[in-house]
């Protein structure tokens, strides 16, 4: 029933029509307006909340691109291992190269990029030319490669090589900035590095063979050839991180052991069988045979061993001589040393490789040598 708020009665109202206004005033301070007040629809509310988070996140990211735009970023970075081209004019300043950076991909933002610079005292150091950087790069390391100088050249050394053949591909690339000889002389004695690679302990005063690690190498116009030995140790140490040397060392191998074993699974398999071969020679090893690697002859011979070569006493020659070789026969590969770190579990102790009618080399494995003649025959 509605109420009426405002009764009428007279100036001087009698005893019933005050008590009926009273009355009145009562009711009405007593209800519950509550009631009478429209109904709020719970949609609205969650409408009104989501325009506001919608009205912040657009203010918010366009401060955030123009903030970005200011300093000198907008672009979105490199995926790690994508390349960019950068070029550095002669006098261009850190904040113009930084913007060139931005936009590259490379960098968040110019800002980011002069901070570090400054950090390191390195605005004067950074040098002019053209610059090939790689997604995922830090900071540190970009402004690093800028002090350093544009990439004059690039070699590749693959698993496998020798120090000397990686001597002759180094002078190659770089035309003679870093001859073969300056680089055998530099990776010459383990000993000079040992204090800053631990891993070279037991290498002695031998070369560095086994492991220059086989990789990609940029060079500058600066780079010498230590600086080339220690970048390859470097990787080393990268890559072989996360290999663990218990196996090998509950058969008694060392870590340079390791790196020995390695460098002759390398010659001797491929993909497929490294951890196979691995566990012949290991198998080998354990029964005091002979390793009989074809591997470690032509090392010494320089060519595919002939029967001459094979009957040579050498220190190299695992036909004459017991256990590894003195020192590693090239540099192995990353899966080549995990292999000789974990090699699968066999009774195998012969092998032999061949290429099939289609040129597919085949590997056969053999537990006896009755077997291994048979199969070979």
């Amino acid at each position: 029933m509605a109420f009426r708020k405002n009764a009428t009665y007279s100036q001087r109202p009698n005893h019933a029509a005050r008590a009926a206004h009273a009355k009145g005033e009562r009711l009405f301070r007593n209800y519950d307006t509550t009631a009478i007040q429209p109904k709020r629809n719970p949609l609205h509310a969650v409408f009104a909340i989501a325009a506001l988070v919608v009205v912040v996140a657009v203010v918010g990211y366009l401060v955030f691109t123009l903030v970005g735009l200011l300093n000198g970023g907008g672009s979105s970075l490199l995926a790690e291992g994508q390349e960019a081209t950068v070029v550095v004019a002669e006098g261009e300043g850190a904040q113009a190269i930084g913007k060139s950076l931005a936009e590259a991909g490379l960098v968040g933002s110019a800002k980011a990029f002069t901070d570090v610079v400054n950090d390191r005292g390195a605005a004067a150091s950074l040098k002019p030319g053209t610059y090939v950087l790689e997604g995922g790069m830090s900071l540190d390391d970009i402004v690093k490669r800028l002090v350093e100088g544009p990439v004059a050249a690039r070699v590749t050394i693959p698993e496998g090589i020798t120090l000397k053949a990686a001597a002759a591909m180094v002078e190659e690339a770089t035309k003679g900035q870093i001859t073969a000889a300056d680089f055998t002389s530099a990776a010459s004695d383990a000993s000079v590095y040992a204090a800053d690679y631990p891993f070279l302990a037991d290498a002695g005063t031998n070369t560095l063979e086994g492991f220059l690690f086989p990789k990609t190498y940029d060079f500058t116009p600066t780079t010498t050839a230590t600086d080339l030995v220690r970048a390859m140790l470097d990787q080393f140490k990268a890559e072989t991180a996360g290999l663990s040397l218990a196996y090998a060392q509950s058969r008694g191998l060392s870590l340079y052991d390791v790196v020995k074993l390695a460098a002759i699974i390398e010659k001797e398999s491929d993909d497929a069988h490294r951890a196979t071969v691995a566990s012949v020679f290991y198998n080998r090893l354990a029964e005091g045979m002979r390793l009989q690697s074809d591997a470690t002859v032509a090392y010494f011979a320089g060519h595919d061993p002939t029967p001459a070569d094979v009957a040579t006493a050498h220190p190299y020659n695992t036909y004459t001589v017991d256990g590894l070789t003195p020192t590693p026969i090239c540099s192995p590969g990353l899966e080549a040393l995990k292999a000789a770190c974990e090699p699968e579990t066999t009774k195998y102790k012969y092998f032999y490789f061949a290429p099939d009618a289609s040129g597919t080399m085949q590997y056969f494995f053999s537990e006896t040598f009755e077997e291994h003649e048979a199969t070979y025959s």
